[in-house]
């Protein structure tokens, strides 16, 4: 039987709708949530991934800023315009567009972006109070990603993960938000030897690796979730995942497609932690 699709369009209309609501409630307390996005140079793919994030923003009714500077724009003159949006209380969300350019330090922009800010998740004390179990902002694919295997009803507790590949944006957080979910959790990477002996025997597989067809049929368990992350060009021009799909959606239960799966998730979750953001200041005010 055919693998059910995770339509992450469909749960990402939903999810969106909700948040709508929530905005709606915060606007009535006095406050209009905000999002700046800081853009450095003009990369083709971040002004496409900022185009859809000020689109979800807009359909949920959230702020939206975009600062685009040029690439010659110092690390110095970056920093100083992430404190002024720290300390500017109408806005709720930080998120500066990467990857950057090489002269500016990546970790020392993540870094000076304020945690109560930090709606991309990764400042080093969100992501601390991730590794420990505590609220705090989640990075944006992988809090999608448990979101997707919620949302059709998969028992992750006591299940075997298995995480292909350990980037810092997505493999090491998303093993963790399962393990907080009580999966055991395995990663693999591009050292790991016999790799499909560990995907075989894994009940949810996330494929994060970013090879294009990298995950083939005969590497699934029958019967197990996975979830794609990867999205690759082939020189064809066409988008595929690092699974091989028509072969995967005759092993797996449920799967994600490319394109239309994970990516709608990380938008909206990005949506959803600003929201957040705003209910927080709103209390503490």
């Amino acid at each position: 039987m055919a693998a059910i699709i995770i339509d992450g369009k469909q749960l990402s209309t939903t999810k969106r709708n909700e948040l709508a609501k929530e905005v709606e409630q915060i606007k009535e307390g006095g406050l209009l949530p905000k999002l700046v996005v800081i853009l450095v140079g003009d990369n083709p793919a971040s002004l496409s991934y900022i185009r859809g994030k000020k689109k979800a923003a807009e359909e949920i009714g959230v702020g939206f800023q975009l600062e685009h500077y040029p690439e010659s724009l110092t690390e110095k003159e970056l920093l100083d315009v992430i404190e002024s949006y720290n300390n500017n209380d109408e806005y709720h969300g930080i998120l500066v567009q990467l990857p950057l350019p090489a002269h500016i330090d990546e970790t020392a922009v993540v870094e000076t972006i304020s945690p109560l800010k930090d709606v991309d998740g990764f400042h080093p004390v969100n992501i601390g109070r991730m590794m420990t179990g505590q609220d705090t902002f989640l990075p944006c694919t992988p809090a999608g990603i448990v979101e997707m295997i919620k949302s059709v009803g998969v028992e992750i507790s006591g299940k075997n993960v298995v995480v292909v590949g350990r980037s810092n944006i997505v493999g090491k957080p998303v093993g963790q938000l399962l393990l907080n979910e009580h999966a055991t959790v395995t990663y693999c990477h591009s050292k790991t030897q016999n790799l499909s002996s560990y995907t075989k025997d894994a009940d949810i597989l996330v494929a994060a690796v970013g090879r294009a067809n990298f995950i083939k049929g005969e590497d699934i368990k029958p019967g197990a979730v996975v979830i794609d992350v990867g999205v690759n060009r082939l020189d064809t021009g066409k988008l595929c995942g690092d699974v091989v799909f028509d072969e995967a959606k005759e092993v797996a239960s449920y799967l994600t497609p490319v394109p239309g799966g994970v990516g709608p998730m990380t938008i909206t979750m990005l949506a959803h932690n600003t929201v957040q953001s705003a209910k927080r200041f709103l209390e503490g005010k």
